[in-house]
Order: C-alpha cells, then sequence, then structure tokens
C-alpha cells in the first residue's frame, strides 16, 4: 500500500512522466496507467480459483457437518472420522484439507446463526399487571455448616421489573405451588399472565407449535390463582428474558454475598428481605425512577391475593404391619388402628399428612436428604403405638418407638419395670394421654416422682386433682357460741364394730 501511494503523489502531485515511474519502480507502463486509472488507494490482489479434490464431495460433507450439529456432544463424530469415510468414497486429498473445509462451514453457519437467527431481538413492552416470568435455577448456600446445592424459584413482574428468589431442596410439583403462594403475597396480589419454560412440573407433553399437554396439578394451582399460562418455545430462553436476566444478576447479588444459615427458613427470610431492598437500591431501566416505585404503581392493578392454593401432591400408600409407610427412603409412623390398610399421603414442602377416609390421621416434618450414601430414617410417634402395647405389654419394654418418649415418662418406666406386672401399668398410665392432655399427664407424674410414690394409683389421684381440681380457698366461717361443742368427738373405731355385730346379725357390711 506504501509503494502504491508513492507512485500516485508522483503522477498526482509531482506530475512525474510515466515513464519515469516506470523507471524508477520497475514496472511496466500499462500497470502503472491500470493503477491510476481505476483510483485505488490500497493495492488488492485475486486469489484465483483453482479445483481442489474435496470439490465432488463438498456436498456430502457439509450434509455431514450439519447432521452432526443436531446430536448431543458426546454422540457427534469427528473431522478425522469423516476423512475416513471420505477416503473410503475415493478421495484421495489430505485430512488438512477436509479439516480447513470444516472450519469454514462451521464460521459461516455461526455468522449466518447470529445475523439471521439468535442474534436479532424485538423488544417487549408490558403493561402494569399484565405478566410474570418464572424460572428455576441450581445455587449453592452453606447451611447449617454444610454446603448443599439448592433448587431456586425466581419470580418477576415484566412491567415493575420487581423480582422474588426463594430456595427450596427440590424441584418438585409442592415446591412450586409454594414458590408461587410466597412470590404474590411479596408482591401484593397476581398478574393476569405467567410466563414459563417447557419444564416438567408445569408441561407434560410438548406439542407441535405452541400445543402443550399442562399438568393436572399445575393447572389447577392457575385457576385458584386466575391467570393465563404462556409457554415459550423449546430452547427458546429469550422469550422470558427478563427472568433469565434475574437468574444471571442474582449469583453476583444474592449468592456470591450471602452469610451463614442455619436451617432453610431462615435463608430464604434473608433472600426475601434482600429482594425487597434491592427493589430500592436498583433503577428501572425503562421507567423513571427504582423498582419499588414502579412496583408501587402496578400493585394498585394486581388482582386481590386469594387463600393459598393447597399444594400439595397425593401418593396412596399401604401401611406395613408395623405401622409405618415409605416415602423417599424414609419411614414415617401411622396410628396402629389402620396398620395393612391403605391411606393417602399428602406431600407438602415441609411437612406429610396421613388421610384416611377423609380425615387427617396424624402428621410428620417431612425428611429431605439429598445424598443417597446415608440409610433411611425412621421416623416414629409413641403414641400410635399405645393400640398395640394394651395387648402386648411386653413389647413396651425394647419397643423402639418408646425410645423417643418424653423424660419424664422414661423416668417413670425405670421405676415401674423393676416390679411385677410393671409393664402393664406403664402401658396404663402412658394410654391416659389419648384421653386426658398430654401436659398434664407428664405433670402429674412428675409429682409423683418427686413424692417418691410412682404408682398408678397416685398418679391417677394426682391428675384428676390437676384436671378438675376443687376450690380450697373457702372464706373463713366463725360460728356463733351456741353451735359449739361442749365434749369434743373422739376417734373411736369400737362402736363401728357394734354396729356390724350386734345381735349376731351383720347389719352393715
Amino acid at each position: 500500500m506504501g509503494f502504491l501511494s508513492v507512485i500516485r503523489r508522483w503522477a498526482l502531485r509531482d506530475k512525474m512522466p510515466i515513464r519515469e515511474i516506470a523507471r524508477r519502480t520497475g514496472l511496466s507502463r500499462n500497470t502503472i496507467r491500470k493503477y491510476l486509472r481505476e483510483g485505488a488507494a490500497e493495492a488488492t490482489f485475486k486469489t484465483p480459483s483453482r479445483p481442489s479434490k474435496l470439490d465432488p464431495y463438498a456436498d456430502r460433507l457439509s450434509a455431514w457437518l450439519l447432521a452432526q450439529t443436531r446430536k448431543s456432544r458426546k454422540e457427534r463424530r469427528t473431522v478425522k472420522l469423516m476423512h475416513e469415510d471420505l477416503v473410503k468414497l475415493g478421495y484421495d486429498g489430505s485430512y488438512e484439507r477436509v479439516a480447513a473445509f470444516a472450519r469454514a462451514w462451521r464460521a459461516d453457519r455461526h455468522r449466518v446463526e447470529q445475523t439471521t437467527g439468535r442474534g436479532t431481538f424485538v423488544p417487549l413492552v408490558f403493561q402494569p399487571g399484565e405478566a410474570f416470568q418464572f424460572d428455576w435455577s441450581e445455587d449453592w448456600a452453606t447451611i447449617g455448616g454444610e454446603r448443599v446445592k439448592l433448587q431456586v424459584a425466581h419470580t418477576k413482574l415484566s412491567h415493575s421489573r420487581a423480582f422474588i428468589v426463594r430456595a427450596y431442596p427440590l424441584q418438585t410439583h409442592e415446591m412450586l405451588f409454594d414458590a408461587h403462594w410466597h412470590a404474590f403475597r411479596v408482591f401484593g396480589g397476581v398478574p393476569g399472565r405467567g410466563v414459563y419454560d417447557n419444564m416438567k412440573t408445569a408441561v407434560d407433553r410438548v406439542g407441535r407449535g405452541k400445543q402443550r399437554d399442562v399438568n393436572a396439578r399445575f393447572q389447577s394451582m392457575a385457576s385458584h390463582y386466575v391467570f393465563e399460562t404462556e409457554f415459550c418455545n423449546p430452547a427458546a430462553g429469550w422469550e422470558k428474558g427478563q427472568v433469565e436476566k434475574s437468574v444471571r444478576d442474582a449469583r453476583n447479588r444474592l449468592w456470591q454475598v450471602m452469610p451463614v444459615f442455619k436451617d432453610l427458613e431462615e435463608l430464604n427470610q434473608w433472600l426475601e428481605d434482600r429482594c425487597v431492598a434491592l427493589w430500592s437500591e436498583t433503577a428501572h431501566r425503562e421507567l423513571p425512577g427504582s423498582i419499588a416505585d414502579a412496583w408501587e404503581a402496578e400493585k394498585s392493578v394486581l388482582m386481590a391475593l386469594p387463600p393459598a392454593f393447597d399444594g400439595f401432591v397425593e401418593h396412596s400408600k399401604r401401611v406395613s404391619p408395623t405401622c409405618l409407610i415409605t416415602f423417599e427412603r424414609n419411614r414415617y409412623s401411622v396410628p396402629a388402628s389402620f396398620a395393612n390398610w391403605p391411606v393417602s399421603l399428602r406431600v407438602y414442602p415441609e411437612r406429610l399428612v396421613i388421610v384416611a377416609e377423609g380425615q387427617i390421621v396424624c402428621t410428620h416434618d417431612r425428611i429431605i436428604e439429598r445424598s443417597h450414601r446415608k440409610p433411611g430414617r425412621v421416623i416414629y410417634d409413641w403414641r400410635h403405638y399405645l393400640a398395640v402395647i394394651q395387648r402386648k405389654p411386653g413389647a413396651l419394654r425394647n419397643g423402639a418407638p418408646f425410645t423417643e418418649m418424653p423424660d419424664i415418662f422414661c423416668r417413670l418406666q425405670n421405676h415401674m419395670l423393676r416390679k411385677p406386672g410393671g409393664d402393664r401399668e406403664m402401658v396404663d398410665i402412658l394410654s391416659l394421654v389419648l384421653h386426658h392432655d398430654e401436659s398434664a399427664v407428664l405433670r402429674a407424674v412428675e409429682l409423683a416422682l418427686e413424692a417418691g410414690v410412682p404408682t398408678k394409683t397416685h398418679i391417677l389421684n394426682l391428675l384428676h386433682r390437676l384436671i378438675d381440681p376443687k376450690q380450697t380457698d373457702h372464706p373463713k366461717i366463725d360460728p356463733p357460741d351456741a353451735l359449739a361443742l361442749e365434749t369434743a368427738p373422739k376417734a373411736n373405731v369400737d362402736r363401728y364394730d357394734d354396729l356390724r355385730q350386734a345381735g349376731e346379725k351383720r347389719n352393715a357390711s
């Protein structure tokens, strides 16, 4: 380019003849005239097209490369294997030529996708209260001194950009329903439409176009909160780009700066408080003011929040002869009257409810263990086995459920089992919790132990006094002198014996 600039300066500025320029440069006069006639400021060199041994196989190789893009990364064939296949078809060129063709093909395809496909978008505008977007992500937090992987629910209002984040141990239906309730609670109402991807907890089958087979329980939740559902096209996350950006921003603004928490409830409370605080700290990109200002204006348009959706997932279970049901590798006790009978298990995020014949039988706190290396746990309620030990009192001595009794009952059991018939008496005392308040029974046992008389009769006497106490603070009465006894009575039981055996007759017994 510098050489061409010298030629142009000599000819156009210094008015040097073409013959002199040709003598100085060694170029032909026709070449110099061509450069000056075209007015080119920089030299260009055209590479002549030369035939290649790969030309007859170019279409076949392009088809192979396109087919590989539709497969997963682990199933794709390498260019070296494609070269071997071409050799079998008669290609006698080098592997480098095939690799160069593959690089050029991929570059062209990437350029086309960036200009005509994913690289082009249409800005979206949402009216107040029109829609919200929902998505899941995976993040890590330190809970109880252990680093735990969590499934995080992100919900974002499309107009005001107000967002809420809540963490769960699993990505299941009951967690999804709970996340919606807490999001609507924080937002102060329900928008008119929800935008989702094709998550398995919402869509049973993805059809052609916008056809979806929506999960029945998910549809029930949407009907309860009265909002329409809209699902993105497969692999088109940009259709809910606001919540996708919220997922990315949350990692920097929340997860990388969070402290250590003692349990999941404390973590979710911190996430909720932090999200609400970020509304005031973050400026809205399209509206004046912050996200909190836009949310205050949008809140009045949202539909009033209905009662929480009863978002349980129901399973049919059969109670074992040991009064247990199994769920997620853990076993939970059920009252003995339902042994060997079918029951319904309603699964909530934090608890399990066992239902039989339309009535709630019992409730347990849900245990979620992410590690499959740990053995399953057994969660007993000793009250569920009282009907069994009433028939088999000997099972009380080594019964596994009764190791979890209150300490007062355990101390009483140590006294009772030392004497004959103590098993039966202990069972009768434990059975009192079926008919009386457990705290009153525990207090009666505690008083009996303090008095040193841990017997069934004494505990029943104390319990009746606690349950139905008689008034002992009667007002003091001063009787008149006319009612005073002249002779104080004496304790003499001989008169009672005389009455019993007067005249060889038993008048009283």
